[in-house]
């Protein structure tokens, strides 16, 4: 069944088909010579992040949960790579502002949907200490490094929470006696996506660049036939009830929460819907011999 609450059959077939095929091509070029060795890092970052979008393209698409976990070392590798790659390109400023929790709201984000997914889909040990390698920041914020600690315990732990709006509200779940959490973390997934919006205005630090919204924010209202569009999934709740046990019984059904991801032998914690609409023609995404020519590669 599909988990998205937008996208029919049709759309969600050719999106990951097309993401897929995405995939398998960008990594061909990675493995060859650079002609703009300037970009190469970026475009690689950008085929890592091509690969925790199709985890959740497919978990939107309703595909089974054991199929999530085998795109996290394609995942792992291209992001090392293009670490390896920037080390000789980006800037002392460039590094610490693609890296910084607390001046990269995207990032903090996108480093708690990966732990969050890392958690849930189980990932062998090897993965998971190359993505703390890769993520970093430990002692940075007091939330995600307890979330952490619940798998590596020697783990540091912030003081601080980065960014209270959204993130005040899931810690508050986290820590309130067992009675209360579930309640509690059903009113976090339920401002989610409302509060998530503005959250960098909330953080501890200023930001490195002005934040409308997180990147991802608007995949879905705008040009949808794209592709671009992978759910909207509050991954930072099955994160915390993973680590800390909470009970989720008050998210089961809410549209942003993905309660599949803690139950692979199912039955499905999302409402079942019905595709009555025919399949909205899809646009493929921007083809690859783009990239390889700006990178000056055959």
């Amino acid at each position: 069944m599909i988990r998205a609450p937008l996208g029919n059959a049709g759309y969600w077939n050719q999106v990951v088909d097309d993401n897929d095929g995405y995939i398998l091509e960008s990594q061909r070029i990675m493995r060859e010579p650079a002609g703009n060795p300037d970009y190469a890092p970026q475009y690689t970052f950008n085929v890592a992040k091509k690969h925790w979008h199709q985890i959740l393209r497919r978990y939107s698409a309703g595909n089974p949960i054991t199929d999530l976990s085998r795109y996290f070392p394609g995942l792992l590798d291209a992001w090392e790579e293009a670490e390896r790659l920037g080390a000789s390109v980006w800037t002392q400023g460039q590094q610490l502002t693609r890296h910084s929790w607390r001046v990269n709201y995207d990032h903090y984000i996108v480093c708690f949907w990966l732990v969050g997914l890392a958690l849930a889909l189980e990932i062998p040990d090897d993965q998971w200490q190359r993505l703390l390698v890769l993520i970093g920041n430990e002692g940075e914020d007091v939330l995600l490094d307890r979330v952490i600690a619940s798998r590596s315990p020697n783990r540091k732990v912030g003081s601080v929470l980065l960014y209270p709006k959204p993130y005040g509200r899931l810690l508050a779940a986290v820590d309130a006696p067992a009675d209360s959490q579930a309640s509690l973390l059903g009113t976090f997934v339920q401002h989610w996506y409302k509060e998530v919006r503005t959250g960098a205005k909330s953080g501890s630090d200023p930001q490195a660049v002005s934040y409308r919204h997180p990147y991802w924010y608007t995949y879905g209202d705008e040009n949808f036939e794209g592709g671009a569009y992978f759910g909207r999934w509050c991954v930072e709740a099955v994160a915390a009830v993973k680590a800390f046990g909470i009970d989720d019984s008050q998210c089961l059904g809410l549209e942003h929460y993905p309660g599949d991801l803690l139950r692979p032998d199912g039955p499905s914690t999302h409402p079942a819907r019905q595709d009555i609409a025919p399949p909205a023609p899809v646009v493929a995404e921007m083809k690859v011999g783009f990239w390889g020519r700006l990178l000056g590669r055959r």
